[in-house]
């Protein structure tokens, strides 16, 4: 992920003017990720090394999902809705 799309991002789905590292920003982020190592592991099957990276990755945004539905559920739903990730 090059800085201008990590930009893009963060100015999506950012609360404020300075917010980088809310709940909803890391989700983001962490979703563009995990559909670029997707893409990868297509055409590179036996390339554990990034699969196990994006087992990890995927951990990380379940967490942050789970935080966000028991804890702030307008956000969790927002979210949700627009990466149009499964409940």
């Amino acid at each position: 992920m090059n800085r201008d799309t990590k930009k893009k991002i963060i100015t999506k789905f950012a609360n404020g003017n300075d917010d980088t590292g809310s709940a909803t920003v890391q989700i983001a982020i962490f979703t563009h990720r995990i559909n670029e190592l997707t893409d990868h592991l297509k055409q590179h099957a036996k390339d554990n090394h990034s699969r196990r990276g994006l087992l990890g990755l995927v951990g990380k945004r379940r967490r942050l999902l789970n935080y966000l539905k028991y804890n702030k559920k307008e956000q969790y739903d927002d979210v949700v809705e627009k990466l149009s990730l499964k409940r």
